[in-house]
């Protein structure tokens, strides 16, 4: 069911929360394109400008009844390669898309007290979009397979890196889009790579454009991060190795895809030395 709007023009953070507060992940993601249009609109030349303005933002997200969400030793494992395996692996994507849908609204919203350049409101909304659009391409492929989302039970811990880092935007910036989505990029080639051996291409297709897009969601979170360390005289890399240690303690571990990683942003010194695996060169 949609959040209730309030009348009259509504701020970014308003639009941010009213996408929260909404449960059905088709209506979430509909709300979420129809008012990234409208801030896009808003930043264009002739357009009307809308305020940032403040929210409330729940501490965590409206959640359909289905999926049932478990924890993650209870998340049944499938063989990657049969058709359960495949389906179940697209289940994990959309589950995965949607928590990102909510992220970056959810740090469109909650962090309006910091001040930052309207480009970073630029950059979140741009995010929040293109991960409804990933969402709706994985639940297309979902339905296509005859599944749909829900149908699987999901990992109950992917929002819990909001919660933890609810009262710090720099602990938020450097454990979601630079652990979290750092780590998509490193497997996601691997699960493309099973799509193609089972002559999968719409799927591949799909898989593809969230591959492209999600190094930019990467460099948005290295680009506010090493901003806000540059503003506090702070060295990007020890903080950010104090904030995962703190906020993120099982650390990070290899392969790491280093290509994507460099292009977004993070050279090796960032995550290696998180690494328990890390070679002689980083101890």
């Amino acid at each position: 069911m949609s959040a209730t709007l309030n009348t009259g023009p509504l701020t970014l953070a308003q639009m941010a929360e009213a996408v929260l507060r909404t449960a059905d992940g088709r209506e979430k993601t509909a709300l979420s394109h129809r008012y990234a249009e409208m801030w896009r609109q808003s930043r264009a030349p002739n357009g009307t400008p809308i305020e940032i303005g403040t929210a409330s933002p729940p501490l965590q997200p409206a959640r359909p009844d289905k999926p049932e969400q478990l924890d993650p030793r209870d998340v049944p494992r499938r063989k990657p390669g049969s058709p359960e395996g495949r389906i179940a692996i697209l289940h994990a994507i959309a589950h995965i898309e949607l928590n990102a849908v909510d992220l970056h609204w959810d740090i469109v919203a909650r962090f309006t007290h910091v001040p930052f350049p309207i480009g970073f409101y630029d950059d979140w909304v741009k995010a929040a979009d293109e991960e409804s659009k990933h969402f709706n391409l994985i639940c297309d492929r979902l339905e296509a397979l005859g599944s749909f989302y829900g149908a699987l039970p999901a990992h109950a811990g992917m929002w819990r890196a909001a919660e933890d880092t609810v009262e710090d935007i720099m602990g938020r910036l450097a454990v979601v889009p630079m652990v979290l989505e750092a780590r998509g990029l490193d497997v996601t080639p691997g699960m493309i790579k099973i799509f193609q051996n089972a002559k999968d291409r719409e799927t591949v297709e799909a898989m593809n454009v969230i591959y492209a897009e999600e190094v930019s969601h990467v460099a948005y979170g290295a680009k506010w991060f090493n901003f806000l360390c540059g503003r506090e005289g702070l060295d990007p890399t020890e903080e950010f190795h104090a904030l995962v240690r703190r906020f993120f303690p099982s650390g990070t571990k290899p392969p790491f895809n280093d290509e994507k990683r460099a292009e977004a942003g993070m050279p090796p010194d960032f995550y290696w030395p998180l690494s328990d695996e890390m070679p002689a060169a980083w101890r």
